[in-house]
């Protein structure tokens, strides 16, 4: 019981990270400019890891009394995410492109680090999977099987998003060209802006 719990807790975790987002966004991004990839990765494993423990151990039905809190993230990310949006955009007009290793040197850990915790708390989306959605279903389980299941989707943030980072540096010499940076900027762009869309049409209708 205790090995299909952690199964199951692994797929269901991997089902709600692995689509592309903002944050799997900005991990490639990083990684391919292979500049404190690592770091990103790491701060979103620690922030999923946070909160799907805050979710299977009780939090899901606090944030749930407490929908306000989801309506303060939501507009705090719609105007975060527009405004990248906006500098992709910029970029992306402007043409302004270097080769990869000159270009790792603009964003410093700091940045690199308050990007990256804007990327994941500020955006709704990941309270609904993580607290409501996972910490929903791992309530369900008792004792053992319980941190089973939330260790399983732990495991699941943690293998994505280092196989992420760790894929995105290989790829570094194709994918940092200055050619498939101006590509990946236009999309990473509509994807922002594709999200923010989202939380504003989620919010509308709370």
């Amino acid at each position: 019981m205790i090995t299909v719990a952690l199964f199951k807790g692994f797929i269901l975790g991997a089902g709600m990270i692995m689509p592309l987002g903002v944050q799997n966004s900005y991990v490639l991004s990083q990684g391919i400019k292979r500049n404190f990839h690592f770091t990103a990765a790491s701060i979103c494993i620690l922030c999923d890891i946070t909160l799907i423990a805050l979710g299977v151990f009780g939090g899901s039905q606090l944030l749930a009394q407490q929908p306000q809190l989801i309506t303060v993230a939501g507009w705090g990310g719609i105007i975060f995410l527009l405004s990248y949006a906006a500098i992709a955009i910029r970029n992306v007009i402007q043409n302004s492109y270097q080769q990869s290793d000159q270009v790792k040197a603009l964003n410093t850990r700091k940045q690199i680090i308050v990007t990256t915790l804007a990327v994941t708390l500020l955006n709704p989306h990941v309270y609904l999977d993580t607290v409501m959605i996972l910490g929903g279903v791992g309530s369900m389980y008792e004792g053992h099987s319980k941190y089973a299941f939330a260790f399983g989707t732990m495991l699941a943030s943690l293998t994505w998003f280092m196989l992420l980072a760790t894929t995105a540096a290989k790829m570094a010499p194709v994918l940092g060209t200055p050619k498939a940076q101006r590509i990946i900027d236009g999309i990473i762009a509509l994807i922002m802006m594709a999200v923010a869309f989202s939380i504003f049409n989620m919010l509308l209708a709370r």
